[in-house]
């Protein structure tokens, strides 16, 4: 059903206009609380089997929404209530921005695929915190909190930007993620290199810390794709240095050769830059989960991301050493019944496999 209505109603459509559409939709009706009980009833059983525990939080399952989707926490309830067990909001930058100019969200439904360039529009760390803070739970989810660099502000002002974000936001989330990985702020993925990013992975550290009494809140990195091989390894190297909770392994690529598109080039070439996103970034993202998880083995939880679509992928994910799966992109396609999908089919193939839990088989496919 949700197929039909995408191909007729927002294959159509501007796929920002649509996102937008769809996110107003979800927020109205996680308001209403017979039609939220309803829907998460129908969209969201829990499998006991799939509860898991990821950098000391407890979750029903391994299966979150990846940041991007929910800029300014405005719809967290809305998706739990369709079965993410964790959401992952921003990114959020310490002030305010528009982003990039429009059209700047594009789709490849040949690949089903995303090419965006957003820019981290958002509404700066201050409001989002505020609406965290005001926030009322309905439905028990983990929050982690996504941030990243102004765009105006200079590379030496990097880590003050970061920091000014973690002492808003630390407190209202249950984990935080440092993105240095969106090709789509310029000079942004240069943090990736190790001696930019130890010291502002290292102030972020002790502006949580700071910022927040009576727990220790779990920092991440969210890292690129296109990083050598090299680089990943370093990444890894300096997560365990400086005692990461976790690496989130994969943002989304500015390559274009090697994926397989099946969209005619020239269209490619005529949408212009931006991250990629979807199912051809499968085989990159695995690959660097892998090689993190040969490098860190279980000293750091690992989260992977990119070209995720099914069971079957969040399965591979797992056995190839992730604690927890993400998806954004396959949501555009698969529609509201889509972690439905995910949740039965890997109950499924844990009920299959020789592993008693979850827990067991991360990483089991590297062994």
């Amino acid at each position: 059903m949700y197929r039909l209505f995408f191909d007729l109603i927002f294959k159509r459509m501007d796929p920002e206009k649509a996102h937008h559409l769809a996110f107003g939709w979800i927020r109205a009706l996680a308001r209403i609380p017979v039609l939220r009980t309803f829907a998460a009833a129908v969209l969201a059983p829990r499998h006991k089997e799939l509860r898991t525990e990821a950098f000391g939080l407890r979750m029903h399952g391994p299966f979150g929404l990846a940041a991007g989707f929910d800029k300014n926490a405005a719809a967290i309830d809305g998706m739990a209530m369709l079965g993410f067990d964790h959401v992952e909001v921003g990114t959020v930058t310490a002030q305010p921005q528009p982003g990039n100019p429009r059209k700047r969200l594009f789709r490849l439904v040949a690949d089903r695929a995303l090419i965006n360039r957003m820019g981290f529009n958002n509404d700066g760390s201050a409001a989002v915190a505020a609406r965290l803070a005001a926030r009322k739970e309905v439905f028990r989810t983990t929050v982690g909190v996504n941030i990243g660099k102004t765009k105006i502000v200079p590379e030496e002002g990097a880590v003050a930007d970061y920091v000014a974000s973690t002492e808003r936001l630390a407190a209202h989330a249950d984990y935080l993620v440092v993105n240095v990985s969106s090709p789509n702020t310029p000079g942004l993925r240069d943090l990736q290199a190790v001696d930019h990013l130890r010291p502002l992975l290292t102030a972020v550290r002790e502006a949580a810390d700071r910022a927040v009494t009576g727990r220790r809140v779990p920092l991440l990195v969210k890292i690129a794709p296109d990083l050598a091989d090299e680089d990943v390894d370093a990444v890894a190297d300096l997560a365990v240095e400086l005692g990461l909770d976790g690496i989130i392994a994969t943002n989304t690529t500015i390559a274009r050769d090697g994926l397989g598109l099946r969209t005619p080039r020239r269209t490619v070439e005529a949408i212009g830059a931006g991250g990629l996103s979807g199912a051809p970034l499968k085989e990159r993202s695995l690959e660097v989960l892998r090689r993190l998880y040969a490098r860190v083995g279980d000293r750091i939880t690992l989260v992977g991301v990119g070209g995720v679509e099914t069971a079957d992928d969040a399965w591979e994910r797992i056995l190839a050493g992730a604690t927890l799966v993400q998806g954004y992109s396959a949501f555009v396609y698969e529609g509201p019944f889509w972690c439905r999908r995910i949740h039965r089919g890997l109950a499924e193939r844990l009920a299959a496999s020789p592993y008693a839990t979850l827990a067991e088989a991360v990483g089991a496919g590297t062994r």
